[in-house]
């Protein structure tokens, strides 16, 4: 399973149902150099070259539950919508 938000595939997926946490990263986690944190509380998680390589998603299916989609402030803000997330959290 993937999950492609802002143009960038996901193609490692975690979710952790008890949390409510989702894990999302491009190939192999230990890539990941340096860290934010988006407006909304979402961690980001860049390379060495300054690419978004993982996002962690905070309470993804309660956002979706309440307003059917969560927004992401990344270099440019992203809409995510319940249709590209819902198969991920039923995973």
């Amino acid at each position: 399973m993937s999950v492609t938000i802002a143009g960038i595939t996901f193609d490692r997926v975690e979710y952790d149902a008890d949390a409510d946490v989702l894990y999302l990263h491009v190939g192999d986690p230990s890539t990941a150099v340096n860290f934010d944190e988006t407006p909304e509380g979402h961690a980001l998680r860049f390379d060495a070259k300054g690419n978004l390589v993982g996002i962690t998603l905070v309470r993804p299916k309660h956002l979706l539950d309440q307003s059917g989609g969560l927004r992401i402030t990344l270099p440019v803000p992203s809409d995510v919508s319940a249709r590209e997330l819902t198969p991920a959290l039923s995973a």
